[in-house]
């Protein structure tokens, strides 16, 4: 029954550091593909650009960091 005890005061704790560590800052990998989905996006716009609807909602995310 000990042990039941103390996985169950542990495993939220371990939770909590993997969601911490899982949060770091970007490396360049996820940065490339950032900019590569950015451009990709551009493209798209270029192509079928957006309507007064969806250029308000994408201010929005802008404005919020979405």
């Amino acid at each position: 029954m000990s042990r039941l005890i103390d996985l169950v005061r542990v495993l939220p704790l371990a939770a909590a550091v993997a969601i911490f560590v899982g949060c770091e800052s970007q490396g360049p990998v996820e940065e490339a593909g950032e900019n590569i989905d950015n451009a990709a996006s551009d493209v798209g716009d270029a192509l079928d650009p957006a309507g007064p609807a969806e250029e308000a909602g994408q201010a929005v995310d802008d404005a919020v960091g979405n």
